[in-house]
Formats: C-alpha cells, sequence, structure tokens
C-alpha cells in the first residue's frame, strides 16, 4: 500500500459525525485488506462465516474457527461487528428441515432447531457483536403472496419472523435486531417490507431496524426512490443501516464480457453516484447509523463473476489495487 495511504485521513474518520463505515469481509480478506480496513472502516461484517450452514453444518457440531477469527479481528482493532444472519433460506443446511426419518421436521422441531441456533451463536458473540441481522430476505420480489415460500415459512407458519426476533432479544437483549433484505427501493418491494415491519411492531416484536442492502448500479434505483424508501421505513420509528452497498457498473441486464477493466465513464458515473447517495445519506444521519460496503476493495467482490460468469465488477471506493479511487477524496472532503 502507498505511503499516500497511510496518511491520509481514514474514511471512517471523516464521517464518525454522521454514521459508522463498514465492510463486509471473509477469513482471507482480514489479512489480505488487513491494513485497508484499520484504515478506512470501524465495523465489518462477516460475509458468509456466520451463516447457518457455516456454523451448524451438523446438528450436533458447530464450526466457530473462521466466524472467530472475524470477530477477533474486529475486537483487535475496535472495530463495530455486525452479525449475518441467523435465520435466511439460503445457506441452511438440509438437516435443518428434516426430520431424521426421512421426513419433514414439524413446527415444533424446527422452532427448537432455530432457538437453539440463535441461543448458542448469539451468546458466543454478544461481547463484540452489537446488532444482528435476524431475518433475511425473506419477503417476495414479485406478485400477491407478501412473503417467500421458504422451508421456514412451510414449516413453522408466517410468525417464524416474529420467533427468530423472539429466540434473539432473549438471548441478547442488548443487542439491536435488524431485517434485512435487497430491492429495497422497488416501491412494490417496499411496501411489503414496510407492511411485514409494521406488523411485527404491532404484535410487540422486538425488531429495532431494517436494513437496506444497497446493491446498486450506475443506473437503479434512482435517486428518488431511495429517499421514498428512506422516508418509508423511518415512519415505523426503527434505525436504519445500509448494509450490503456496491455500486455495480452493469446494469443488471447487461451480459458484456470483453472489459478487462471499467471504462472512464463507468468510472465517471459511478462517481456522481457515490456522490449523490452520500448526500442524501447525511441527510438522513437522525435514522441511518452505519454504512457498509459487501466488500472492501474490487480485488475481491462477490460481483466479480455473478451474474456474469467470467466477469470482473469494479462496484467498490477502492480499486483492485486497494488503492481509493477520486470519489473518496469527494466524499471525505464534505
Amino acid at each position: 500500500m502507498s505511503e499516500g495511504m497511510k496518511t491520509q485521513v481514514g474514511l471512517s474518520k471523516s464521517f464518525q459525525d454522521y454514521f459508522l463505515i463498514g465492510a463486509a469481509v471473509n477469513h482471507r480478506t482480514i489479512v489480505s485488506q488487513s491494513e485497508l480496513l484499520r484504515q478506512h472502516y470501524n465495523s465489518i461484517t462477516a460475509e458468509n462465516e456466520m451463516k447457518f450452514e457455516s456454523l451448524h453444518p451438523e446438528e450436533n457440531g458447530y464450526a466457530f474457527e473462521q466466524a472467530d477469527r472475524i470477530a477477533g479481528f474486529a475486537r483487535d482493532n475496535g472495530m463495530k461487528l455486525r452479525g449475518h444472519t441467523l435465520v435466511w433460506h439460503n445457506q441452511t443446511p438440509s438437516w435443518v428441515f428434516e426430520d431424521g426419518n426421512g421426513g419433514l421436521a414439524g413446527r415444533e422441531l424446527l422452532l427448537a432447531r432455530m432457538k437453539s441456533h440463535i441461543e448458542t451463536v448469539v451468546e458466543r458473540y454478544k461481547d463484540i457483536i452489537y446488532c444482528w441481522d435476524v431475518v433475511n430476505e425473506a419477503v417476495t420480489d414479485s406478485g400477491e403472496e407478501s412473503l417467500r415460500p421458504s422451508k421456514w415459512l412451510h414449516g413453522i407458519g408466517e410468525d417464524y419472523i416474529e420467533q427468530a426476533f423472539r429466540f434473539a432479544h432473549e438471548a441478547d437483549p442488548k443487542a439491536l435486531l435488524f431485517y434485512n433484505d435487497y430491492n429495497e427501493c422497488n416501491p412494490g418491494k417496499r411496501e411489503k417490507i414496510y407492511s411485514l415491519a409494521k406488523s411485527l411492531l404491532e404484535n410487540g416484536t422486538p425488531i429495532h431496524g431494517i436494513g437496506l442492502q444497497a446493491h446498486w448500479s450506475l443506473y437503479d434505483p434512482a435517486l428518488d426512490l431511495i429517499r421514498e424508501a428512506i422516508e418509508r421505513y423511518a415512519s415505523l420509528g426503527l434505525k436504519l443501516q445500509v448494509t450490503e452497498m456496491d455500486v455495480s457498473v452493469f446494469a443488471f441486464d447487461d451480459k458484456r464480457t470483453d472489459l478487462t477493466e471499467p471504462t472512464a465513464e463507468m468510472m465517471r458515473l459511478q462517481e456522481e453516484r457515490f456522490k449523490q447517495f452520500f448526500d442524501l445519506f447525511r441527510e438522513y444521519k437522525d435514522v441511518l447509523t452505519s454504512v457498509t460496503f459487501w466488500g472492501a476493495a474490487d480485488d475481491y467482490t462477490w460481483l466479480d463473476h455473478f451474474p456474469v460468469r467470467g466477469r470482473k465488477n469494479w462496484p467498490l471506493l477502492f480499486d483492485t489495487n486497494q488503492q481509493p479511487k477520486t470519489v473518496i477524496q469527494l466524499l471525505m472532503g464534505q
């Protein structure tokens, strides 16, 4: 890393009067990006290491080593740590939904497994994890149905979300508990997320916030839709966090694979978008408490090869050499 990077004021320090600045990490990037993370981020989230299948691959066996390493990195560097995620339809091992006799687990067995998992995991990290994405992506993207037809929903019923929040609150009454989802600014899905959160609050469920994943691009969503979503969710009295932000240089339906580096126009548009987003975020500092990127630098991003195999993406604030893009100076100079 260059001398300029070492002496530069950190990004998180520039935003200390507004919100936390976070990055998703894994057991490899806390080594390969350690200096960058220490310099510019004051919050981290485990990318995959705290998900059900990573922590609890077998019914009677947990695998904490990689998650422990990330928690240790946060402790050693005085960083906040977000917990991600307790209940999700993906990355949950099949044994969770089976009864051991070739059939499906019933409601009571599923609830008991959910409760045991949440208690064990939340208790282990309660000294360092200050908030959890309790339930992830439970809402449908389109259609009349509100909730995604997941194995959790089929096995337990619509109250599985409420139950998960109650179990998490019992395990750590001090932790802030979030519902987390993507396409959160799409008006149709926004209203489903709003209605879900509203119903949880009306039932006395211990939910404290909504996580806006913010997997956005150079083109979508429109700034007005982001503002409308923030206003709508905040009207419930909940805190908001941007939880998984990246700004893809490709539109979602763009399948091109010919680029080995981003074009100048892509970088210009991305800079413009990041500037607009952070101007908007500052306006809502009273309700927006954290902005977390789904990665720290372009040398590693989940958008490489997704949704198009063999294609590199450049969606973050630091480039493939972990050097700051020019937009960093614009953001920090405010």
